[in-house]
Parts: structure tokens; sequence; C-alpha cells
């Protein structure tokens, strides 16, 4: 564009020298009287330069139309490059909304299938739930120095639970758990019904529960104790207590992070195998406190454990107090447990007797699958009658999971 411009300014400065050429000479030949010859010199010189004007006019003609036409073409361009970044910018707009209408799609698409979800059933609020307790182990078992059964190598099942919960609403629900064991006296393996009750739970700190179902004390001892797969826990392996009964029970948690817990049980005193009419109810509770990774609890019963019926005469109410302590991370736990009971096997005899009992017992995960564990329990069952008598058990080893 610089070069064309140049250009065009030189023939226009030519033009105009030229005109000032012509108007010279013209005026010259006026104010001259000259020969024929000699007019007839100037009027070709005037003829030149009005032919050099020509020449020049059709020059800036010609260059004008040129720069016309690269104005054109020059605007053409421009016009071209301005609708195609229109285009662009129309591209990426319709490329954005499709990028948007493809994320919408997993909603959309979860909304029309729960659209067409089957209608709610009873089994979308029923969960059916199996356990099994089992080991491998070596047991050695003496009486006054001598071996007894069951000493020797064996596999023991010691519990398999098949469960089934039902939720009717966020406050009542509903659990039949049935249990196994070997029965002695026919020879066979009796299915029979661990826990059946209803449940209303009307916040945290209160839950009501009807039917049979898991005592205060011993389930709370196996979840602290861990390892209910090898042994029973203190009370539970020595009989002076049971893990289930008949009746009706509250439970629940308060204070900062749930750390005050308690449970209530009024039962009939004859363990979940038995249930029974009595003349009268047994009592079982437990309060225990959580205080960062330490649980410290403490319990107590009182009955007639289920032999308060019409024909049977009772001399004495059995009664037991319970504690215990432990502390529990998720690599360890070690922990004690103490009971002390009153005519606990003395309830339709005359004479009197006491019982007590304690336990200390460890687990420690030293990988992520692997553990070590022992536990010691010592009993002795009558403090009065048999003064002598005297119960030792212990068991450790390694476990995997």
């Amino acid at each position: 564009m610089q070069l064309k411009s140049s250009l065009m300014s030189g023939v226009a400065a030519g033009v105009l020298v030229a005109l000032v050429a012509v108007n010279a000479a013209e005026a010259k030949t006026a104010k001259k009287s000259a020969t024929p010859s000699a007019a007839a010199a100037q009027q070709a010189e005037i003829d030149d330069l009005r032919a050099q004007i020509q020449f020049l006019k059709d020059r800036l003609d010609e260059q004008a139309a040129i720069s016309m036409q690269a104005n054109a073409q020059v605007a053409k361009a421009q016009t071209d490059a301005d609708a195609a970044k229109t285009q662009a910018a129309a591209s990426a707009q319709v490329a954005q909304a499709a990028a948007t209408e493809i994320k919408t799609i997993p909603a959309v698409v979860k909304t029309q299938v729960a659209a067409i979800k089957p209608p709610v059933s009873w089994t979308d609020s029923t969960v059916v739930s199996g356990r099994m307790y089992y080991n491998l182990s070596d047991i050695e078992q003496k009486t006054n120095g001598t071996r007894v059964a069951p000493s020797g190598l064996g596999f023991d099942v010691k519990r398999f639970y098949v469960g089934i919960d039902h939720k009717f609403n966020d406050t009542y629900s509903g659990n039949v758990t049935t249990d196994f064991n070997y029965n002695s006296t026919i020879g066979q393996t009796v299915v029979y019904i661990k826990k059946a009750y209803l449940q209303a739970k009307y916040s945290e700190a209160f839950t009501v529960q009807l039917g049979a179902n898991e005592l205060p004390w011993i389930p709370f001892m196996e979840n602290i104790y861990g390892n209910r797969y090898v042994e029973q826990t203190l009370i539970d392996r020595a009989k002076y207590g049971t893990s289930s009964d008949w009746g009706v029970q509250a439970l629940g948690k308060f204070g900062p992070k749930g750390m005050f817990n308690y449970d209530v049980a009024v039962i009939d005193g004859a363990g979940y195998k038995a249930p029974l009419r009595s003349k009268g109810v047994d009592v079982e509770g437990r309060f225990n406190v959580n205080i960062d990774k330490a649980v410290l609890a403490v319990g107590g019963y009182t009955g007639k454990l289920g032999k308060s019926v019409v024909g049977t005469t009772t001399f004495h109410t059995a009664s037991r107090i319970d504690a215990s302590a432990a502390w529990i991370d998720k690599n360890y736990r070690f922990g004690a447990e103490y009971f002390d009971a009153t005519d606990w096997t003395n309830v339709t005899t005359a004479a009197a007797d006491k019982s007590k009992g304690w336990s200390v017992f460890g687990t420690y995960n030293f990988a992520p699958k692997y553990a070590v564990f022992a536990n010691y329990q010592w009993v002795e069952p009558s403090s009065i009658i048999k003064q002598s008598t005297r119960e030792n058990y212990y068991n450790f080893g390694i476990s995997y999971s």
C-alpha cells in the first residue's frame, strides 16, 4: 500500500508539472510573435506536453483503479475474517452447550431409572446374616491332676448364628436369630432360637426391646474380649450367667460422644432355651463409661434363676456383682473381669454359699492379619460348702483373620 501511494503521488506531481509547462508555453506563445516555423515548433512542443499529460492521467486512473481493487480485496478479507471469528465463536458456544448437556445425562438417566424403580417391598428393609465362631485347638483339661474329657485336638464350632433383621420404620424393628448346639442326650445337633424380639428405638438414649434378647453383661464382655470364637468369657464359661433370656429390656447411651451407656433387663431367669412362667422376675443391669480407649463397667443380677415356679420351693435369691476394666486400641486390647455371686447354685437348697472369680486377657495384632492372644480365668465355685475347690483356666495362641 505504501508503494502504490508513492507511485500515485509521483504521477500526480508529473501531471502538475506538465500542466504548468503547457500553461507557460501557451503564455509564451501569446506574448511573442514568432515565425511560422517557430510557431510550429512551439505547437509541437505543446502537443507533446499534452500527450504526456494524457499519459500521466491514464496512469493515474489506472493506479486509482488498482488502489480501489486492492482496498476492496482488503475490505473483503477483513469481512471474511470477521465472519470466520463469528462462526468460530458460534461453534464454541455450540460445543459448550453440548458439553453441558452431556454432563446432565447421568443425572437424567438416574432420575429416569428411579422413576421406573419397582414398588417398595418388605424385603428392602430386611437383612439376612450369618456368623460362625470356630477354631482348631488342643485342649488339656484336668480335675485333681487327672486328665479328663474334652482333652485333645479338635475342630470346635462354638456358635453358628443365622439372623433376620427387619426394619418397619425409623422407630420399630425386629430380629430373629437361630443358634445350634450338640445335645449329648439325643446325640444330635439341635437348632434353637437365640434371639427373637421387637424393638422400639425412640432415641439414642432410650430403646425398648421385648422378647428374647442379649442380656446386659455377657455379650458386652464378649465385645470387649474379642475372642469369643476361642472360648467363652469368665461368667459364661463358669455358668454364673447366660447371654440371652426372655423379657423386656431398656438400653441407651448419652453424654458427650455417647460416653455413658446403660442396659437393664427384666427377665424370667431361665435363659433363652427355656421360656417359662414363674412367680416373679429377675433383673440384670449394666452401666459403663467409655473414656477415650478405656472402658469401665459395673453390673449386677438378682433373682430366682427361673426356679420360682409352681410346685418348687426356693430358699434363696441368687445375686451377682460384676466389674470390668479394659483398654482397647486398633492394635491391642487388654482387660480384666471380676464377679462375686451369692447362692447362685443354692436357690432351691437350704444351705447358703458364695462364689467368685476373675480373669485377665489380652490381644496384640502384630501384623494386619495376625495376632497373639491369651486369657486366664480363676474361679472359686464354693467359698463356704467346698472351700478347697478351685478352677484355673487359660488359653493362648495365634490367630489369623
